[in-house]
């Protein structure tokens, strides 16, 4: 009898254990919808979480503490992936840049091609360390303050054009700097994700939650953005019925500008409360999925990682790489375009987006191959919704209080371009699968918009309003 009993009490405290283990009461399953699909749905697991800032376990955990100079360099030099170790490759170019700027300023060329390429490294540490902070974080939470430390990059090459502007020489060249972070995330970095993650995959499925959401913010962004620049071409045209002078319309429209970027900022911050608040934990399950289908997932585990004071001094040493890299390359802008025949807009459309977004690209293919599709669409999708909706009202209000007449006033041309692209990308995203051919005509599309670019006139601002001449 008390045997019986014993053995009754020990197999309900084996079954307590058992449901209160973190290992195997995790609903694996549970995460299924109900009509059987892989892609999981919302529920209530989330809510009997603890809710830490730094969940540091087998994703971030490191196994050390404080810093140890020759592991801390072989692991930044070792990086993630294949790709992005040949990149730290470049590093010798950083000391390069630096000694030419120093030595020969009047080797204009030069010192800008090899801050250009000095930037590159620069940019993939920075964004290898913000991914191995992020992943001591929650994981939306991760994803996001990685996203935005790879947008310090953009951020900090638009506060140095800003302040090296003079009378309007360099807005154009941030105005399309602006298009051309978006363009490069949604067309050549979404295109290339897709491309590699769809060869040997039939397709690759991702979450209805990531594509609506960064699809539909990228329309109210567009919108946004077009706005001002409709205004300004409707009324300066000569079919226009309206009589208004050419200072007037210049006026309003910079203010009109600086009033949209206001309320683009509070679009950004319910973005954010989106993500981190009311519906974090759908995109915690999506990610968490996600993790869980990495094919690389046993390697990544094993693979020696970053402890939380290497991370910020890897991101302290990129950051003071990459500022410095910017002003001398911002700072030799001028003598390209006006030197060497580069057009304003090529520079802001084309090559200054490449080099600001490397490290953010490269991230994205190498979670694309490895089948992670959804982390791959947040690295696509967040940084064209920062610049949309941060750094590009961010820039304006700079300007603002610098005395710059930097406003939303883009030309019609590259306007345009990023709305239609928005359309494209948002009817690839609608049925929630890809393949490489969608990725390919993505990146065909990008390549023709630079060709068209190279062969655009140059932009003058006189009096606040944009004119062309031929280069």
């Amino acid at each position: 009898m008390s045997n019986s009993t014993r053995g009754s009490s020990s197999a309900q405290r084996e079954n307590t254990q058992g449901n209160s283990s973190p290992l195997l009461s995790k609903p694996v399953q549970s995460a299924r919808p109900p009509d059987g699909s892989l892609l999981p749905t919302h529920n209530e697991k989330d809510s009997l979480r603890r809710r830490r800032l730094f969940r540091i376990d087998t994703a971030g955990e490191s196994g050390r503490s404080g810093i140890h100079p020759v592991h801390f360099f072989r692991v930044c030099f070792k990086s993630t992936c294949t790709l992005s170790m040949l990149v730290n490759i470049l590093w010798p170019f950083i000391p390069a840049a630096i000694v030419i700027h120093f030595a020969r300023p009047d080797l204009h060329l030069w010192i800008f091609a090899l801050n250009y390429i000095a930037m590159v490294p620069s940019a993939n540490l920075l964004g290898f360390a913000g991914g191995e902070l992020a992943k001591k974080l929650p994981k939306v939470l991760g994803v996001l303050l990685e996203t935005t430390l790879s947008s310090v990059v953009e951020i900090v090459l638009f506060m140095v054009l800003i302040h090296n502007d003079d009378n309007g020489n360099l807005i154009p060249v941030i105005q399309a700097a602006i298009l051309g972070s978006v363009l490069a995330n949604l067309l050549l970095c979404l295109g290339l994700c897709f491309f590699f993650g769809g060869m040997g995959r039939e397709h690759q499925s991702f979450h209805e939650a990531v594509s609506e959401v960064g699809t539909g913010l990228l329309l109210v962004a567009g919108f946004g953005l077009l706005i001002p620049s409709a205004f300004f071409s409707a009324l300066s045209s000569s079919s226009s019925k309206t009589t208004i002078t050419e200072e007037t319309l210049s006026h309003s429209t910079l203010v009109i500008s600086r009033a949209t970027a206001i309320i683009l900022l509070v679009a950004f911050l319910m973005y954010l409360v989106y993500n981190l608040h009311s519906h974090h934990s759908i995109f915690d399950e999506v990610l968490e999925l996600d993790e869980h289908k990495d094919e690389d997932r046993e390697e990544e585990l094993k693979r020696a990682k970053l402890t939380l004071v290497e991370c910020f001094i890897a991101i302290s040493v990129a950051l003071a790489c990459v500022c410095m890299s910017a002003v001398f390359l911002v700072q030799e802008i001028e003598h390209i375009v006006h030197e060497r025949g580069v057009s304003d807009n090529f520079m802001g459309l084309i090559l200054v987006p490449l080099v600001e977004k490397a490290a953010e690209h490269l991230t994205a293919i190498d979670e694309a191959w490895d089948n992670q599709i959804n982390f791959a669409l947040f690295h696509c999708l967040g940084p064209s919704i920062q610049t949309a909706l941060l750094n590009a009202p961010l820039a304006v209000l700079v300007g603002w209080g610098l005395g710059k007449d930097l406003g939303l006033n883009f030309e019609i041309f590259m306007i345009v371009l990023v709305v239609l692209s928005i359309l494209v990308v948002g009817n690839f995203l609608r049925d929630g699968k890809s393949n490489w051919l969608e990725g390919g005509l993505c990146v065909l599309i990008y390549v023709i918009i630079a060709v068209t670019t190279w062969y655009y006139p140059q932009i003058e601002v006189e009096g606040g309003a944009l004119n062309h001449h031929g280069g």
